[in-house]
């Protein structure tokens, strides 16, 4: 069954990808989600490994990183938040 969903995953972003390329407008969507990307990544992983509040670690999984990249800053301060009071 894993692999039924697998495949349609992978079948679905290849779908995705060719239709965004084929797109004028595509090009530039996809270079803005790159920097985002880039910048959420990199300041997770300042927040790791600076150690400005102790005890706070944000691990970097494909989760973490989305919600870096869709919220920007609030997002990273709320999974800090998250991680310090909730967890």
């Amino acid at each position: 069954m894993k692999m039924v969903w697998l495949s349609i995953l992978v079948v679905s972003s290849l779908l995705l990808v060719v239709v965004l390329l084929k797109q004028k407008l595509s090009w530039n969507w996809l270079r803005a989600f790159v920097i985002h990307l880039v910048l959420a990544a990199g300041l997770l992983y300042l927040v790791n490994e600076t150690g400005v509040v102790e005890g706070l670690y944000i691990p970097l999984n494909p989760i973490t990183i989305s919600t870096a990249v869709v919220l920007g800053v609030p997002g990273v301060i709320m999974m800090a938040g998250v991680q310090l009071f909730v967890v």
